[in-house]
């Protein structure tokens, strides 16, 4: 009998396959994100030197408990992440979905740290 698969082993799959091109540099770090039920968060890695540069998460006070888990949310996650990142002079990212699907809340942290000031 065929057994299916968990969405998250193959969501794994699929990052480890990404990853095999992804590499984040100093001039140019990786923006990962992961993404639970409840909350999300992201951060700006340096993968050369093994650094993580900037990080924002939804369980931090600018974000609301309600807010936490939905899109508008993982918007103000990517506002904050995009404003520290400026601070420290990173304005170009590589943009590493960690296997989820562009779509609700990966696309909206995207879309709001490409509004902040991020380019990728």
């Amino acid at each position: 009998m065929f057994k299916k698969k968990s969405r998250n082993t193959l969501r794994k799959k699929r990052h480890l396959r990404i990853r095999k091109s992804l590499v984040g540099t100093p001039l140019k770090p990786r923006l990962n994100i992961f993404r639970s039920n409840k909350n999300i968060s992201a951060q700006v890695i340096d993968d050369v030197n093994g650094v993580t540069l900037v990080s924002a998460s939804s369980l931090e006070d600018y974000c609301e408990k309600n807010d936490a888990g939905n899109v508008k949310g993982a918007g103000l996650v990517g506002e904050k992440l995009a404003e520290r990142a400026l601070e420290k002079d990173i304005k170009r990212v590589v943009f590493d979905r960690s296997g989820y699907l562009y779509h609700g809340r990966v696309k909206a942290l995207a879309e709001a740290a490409r509004k902040a000031g991020l380019e990728f």
